[in-house]
């Protein structure tokens, strides 16, 4: 009993003064290094919250335009002033003209106005896709449930090609955008 009483002493002694000699020694350099950084955080994150909050686009839109992905083509849906809705096939090559473009076209062109606010809300209703026009640098993933909403104003006037960037099925590439 005695034996593990001086056992007991000489480990406690020590380990106090492992607690003494190594972790309260310093403790001052630990809680700078741990607070600085913290705190240069803090002044990193304020800015950067600040223009995020800036950058939420607050514009009323003069068009919305409802896209909604499907396997293997796209559904459109003007429902500002009437209820217009259309289908976005890729045209298929035994029935192109000699100004088609192959893989690109699509028998229903989507007709944005320029110079205005437009407003685009973007859902799939089986896959996840994305959709993308890479010139006007737009680019929305459709993704099923959940409506995503993005704002862009076209500046000149053109045809605008994209693509599905989402690997989507094993005929995702052949899901073209024209505007």
């Amino acid at each position: 009993m005695i034996l593990i009483i001086v056992f007991y002493m000489m480990t406690t002694m020590t380990f106090n003064k492992f607690i003494n000699r190594y972790l309260l020694e310093g403790q001052l350099i630990e809680v700078a290094w741990t607070i600085a950084p913290a705190i240069i955080l803090i002044f990193i994150a304020m800015p950067s919250l600040r223009l995020l909050y800036l950058m939420d686009e607050v514009n009323f839109p003069e068009l919305t335009l409802k896209t909604i992905g499907h396997q293997w083509y796209w559904t459109y849906e003007y429902s500002d002033f009437t209820k217009m809705e259309f289908d976005s096939y890729m045209i298929p090559q035994n029935e192109m003209n000699i100004n088609s473009f192959r893989l690109l076209d699509v028998n229903n062109r989507t007709t944005l106005p320029m110079n205005s606010f437009i407003r685009m809300i973007v859902t799939a209703a089986d896959v996840l896709h994305s959709w993308t026009i890479p010139s006007l640098g737009v680019k929305a993933d459709a993704t099923p449930g959940r409506l995503n909403q993005i704002s862009f104003m076209i500046n000149r006037p053109g045809m605008f090609f994209g693509q599905c960037s989402e690997i989507c099925g094993t005929n995702h590439s052949f899901m073209p955008i024209v505007i």
